[in-house]
């Protein structure tokens, strides 16, 4: 048995979501079951990758929508939304609707930079405005200060007989601002988003900058946030990283969990391409094995909360009986408590 530590408070997970391009109702289907079987487990949080242009969900925020009518209890939230997608007032119309209608229940997860494959596919999203995007922090910031209720427009008052503007964006849901979070990969990633008082999900991909040892650079990112957050020490941080325990598993899946893991191995080994990319080891093995690797992990000793990501190609009943084994064994070997009223 692993030896007891500060007793894990958080646990969730994420999944990406797949279905079939030529029956994408069956997948949109199965992820909102995954997230009711994550409340029935008891899990804190069920979040939901953010996919353009690929057989993943590409609308977490309408997956979420659904969800708050399918669930009571459970935290929902995006990790992450890349905002270079978005336009900030729209985005922060829709996350305050959902979080209204979840009943406050809502955690959306963000970062910023320019869309993946920019090039290829810059003039579907900014047909005229492409060279002239601001993909910077200041996007994050807009969304911000739009979802904290700062003036939107300069008019306000009645129009006509009926037509009631206001300078905000609407709804406006009060507490949605403090479940902000920013999904960061570097140093600068996490001190910027102590800096502005959001909360941080570290990542299963990181920069190598001061170490090539993936756990060093997670804690190092969770301290760093920390050293930079008003609220110090009891800033919200998430650690990422893939969980696969195996108690549960018949003897094909736990042949299909090693040569999936089998392939991804050789890529964390060593920082990849001129960004340095490190790829955090996937955690495969009994929930005895995974805990003692996780009370080993630098970056787990630094954080109370978790959200263990899905690997993507997994099928529904794998995801299931992954969710069942974290909730029922591994977690409480963390010193965690499933929730309870779902």
């Amino acid at each position: 048995m692993p030896a007891p530590g500060t007793p894990l408070e958080q646990l969730g997970f994420l999944t990406i979501g797949t279905f079939d391009p030529a029956d994408p109702g069956p997948g949109h289907e199965a992820t909102l079951q995954l997230v009711e079987l994550g409340e029935r487990l008891g899990l804190d949080s069920a979040w939901v990758r953010h996919r353009h242009l690929q057989p993943g969900i590409s609308s977490p925020v309408a997956v979420l929508a659904a969800a708050t009518q399918r669930t009571r209890r459970i935290q929902l939230g995006t990790a992450v939304t890349p905002l270079g997608w978005e336009n900030p007032l729209r985005l922060a119309e829709d996350l305050a609707t959902v979080d209204v209608l979840s009943g406050g229940r809502l955690d959306p997860g963000v970062s910023v930079g320019p869309p993946m494959h920019w090039d290829d596919v810059k003039t579907a999203p900014y047909p005229d405005t492409a060279d002239a995007e601001d993909f910077s922090y200041e996007r994050a910031l807009r969304l911000l200060r739009l979802v904290r209720g700062e003036r939107a427009s300069t008019f306000s008052g009645r129009e006509g007989v009926v037509e009631e503007w206001t300078e905000r964006v609407q709804p406006h849901s009060p507490g949605l601002a403090g479940r902000l979070w920013y999904g960061g990969g570097s140093l600068r990633s996490a001190r910027w988003a102590g800096e502005h008082g959001l909360n941080l999900l570290t990542s299963s991909v990181v920069r190598a900058e001061e170490s090539e040892d993936f756990a060093e650079v997670q804690r190092s990112h969770v301290r760093a946030f920390r050293a930079a957050h008003p609220a110090g020490d009891a800033a919200r941080a998430s650690q990422g990283l893939v969980v696969i325990p195996t108690d549960g598993a018949t003897p094909a899946q736990r042949a299909k969990y090693e040569a999936c893991v089998a392939t991804r191995t050789p890529r964390t080994a060593s920082p990849q391409g001129p960004a340095r990319t490190l790829f955090a080891r996937d955690l495969l093995g009994t929930c005895e094995e995974v805990a003692q690797a996780l009370y080993a992990h630098a970056g787990f000793e630094e954080v109370t909360e978790v959200v263990f990501a899905l690997p993507f190609s997994f099928e529904p009943e794998d995801c299931v009986q992954i969710l069942t084994d974290v909730a029922e064994q591994l977690g409480p070997l963390l010193g965690w408590r499933p929730a309870t009223g779902g």
